[in-house]
């Protein structure tokens, strides 16, 4: 008799809790900066409750789409090339706050480097799954996967964006080290490295004060040091219990952008040291679930995607968390599944579906 497929269910309810939190804190966080600005207070909560039922029907798609199916040349070449083509095209856009990382649509931002993520995890694994049992032929193994990822690191770099260009790098290194490669591979290739971060980090002004600002935010309490100072301020405030939903002061205009780079802040205010505990568990239980599909996949393909995609939300969280707390330059990335923005909600809900779906067809063991 054929075994009844079932998802997840510890990884599907920690996903719902970190939406659910989402939409409360995203109204918030946002609803007085909504007020001040637009005089709409519900405009933040309103479009991240609209990509909430989108992302969610891509989850609910996503999850009854046989993972399999991805594992398709032309499927992933494809989906290579549309979005290295975006990437490039978003180039051309008009500038927001000096970057161009966002198409305008109907009044929404959509941001490709979210959706290359999630094409790289799919390409990787292609590629890992064929070649892995000759891994440390690098020629062979790793050439092609270097030559794509770097063209998209490339080009996320010049929108500029670093955050999120380290973060697939660490999502593909995070991949192909699971596929067997000896750690001296690993260790030359961030030596080779360095010289080229290094240049990367000097060569932005804004990077260079970034750097500068986490070693001594109050040199430049009112500058570059201000989103550091008023986020610790935030989260030290909240104690145990937190000032209580809606309570928070830091986002009424000292915190900036309250409702998406720094929403981990207003939880830490609002919730306290229980509410920003609770966030950081089911991030954990994420972490957890995903690596234990990851183990338990029925093939290679799915292992290497499901750890992709563990990685790839496991990653961001880590960085938001990090420097919400002071423990990290300021990146710029948002917290998956909570942070107000489409583009990264919906992409992480349909990795989320694809590795429920993988959770589906986990290998039965004895």
């Amino acid at each position: 008799m054929a075994r009844k497929l079932k998802s997840d269910r510890v990884l599907f309810t920690a996903t719902l809790l970190l939406v659910c939190t989402s939409i409360v804190m995203v109204y918030s966080a946002s609803a007085v900066l909504a007020l001040e600005r637009f005089q709409q207070p519900y405009l933040f909560v309103i479009r991240q409750a609209m990509w909430t039922v989108l992302g969610l029907a891509a989850l609910w798609v996503a999850m009854r789409i046989d993972y399999r199916a991805y594992r398709n040349e032309v499927f992933i070449w494809a989906l290579v090339g549309i979005v290295a083509a975006t990437l490039v095209a978003v180039l051309f856009s008009a500038p927001v706050n000096g970057t161009r990382r966002w198409f305008g649509i109907g009044g929404l931002g959509i941001q490709p480097s979210e959706l290359a993520k999630l094409a790289c995890v799919f390409f990787t694994a292609l590629m890992l799954e064929r070649r892995m049992y000759r891994i440390d032929e690098l020629s062979y193994s790793l050439l092609p996967i270097g030559i794509v990822v770097g063209v998209m690191v490339a080009l996320i770099l010049l929108q500029p964006d670093f955050g999120t260009a380290m973060s697939l790098v660490l999502i593909v290194a995070a991949m192909v080290l699971a596929a067997g490669l000896h750690y001296r591979y690993l260790v030359g290739t961030l030596l080779a490295m360095m010289p080229v971060l290094y240049v990367v980090l000097v060569s932005a002004p804004y990077r260079r004060r970034r750097l500068m600002a986490f070693w001594d935010p109050w040199a430049d309490p009112l500058g570059d040091g201000f989103q550091i100072i008023q986020s610790i301020i935030a989260v030290g405030t909240g104690g145990i219990f937190g000032r209580g939903l809606m309570g928070g002061v830091q986002k009424l205009f000292y915190l900036p952008e309250p409702h998406t780079d720094f929403i981990y802040a207003v939880i830490g205010e609002e919730l306290g040291l229980i509410g920003a505990t609770a966030t950081l568990l089911c991030f954990c239980l994420v972490a957890w679930r995903g690596l234990r599909i990851t183990v338990r996949a029925h093939d290679m393909f799915g292992a290497f995607v499901a750890l992709g995609i563990t990685t790839m939300i496991v990653v961001q969280a880590f960085i938001n968390m990090s420097v919400v707390l002071g423990l990290m330059p300021t990146k710029g990335i948002p917290l998956p599944l909570v942070s107000a923005g489409g583009s990264s909600l919906v992409i992480s809900l349909v990795g989320m579906g694809v590795l429920l779906n993988i959770s589906q067809h986990e290998a039965v063991t004895a």
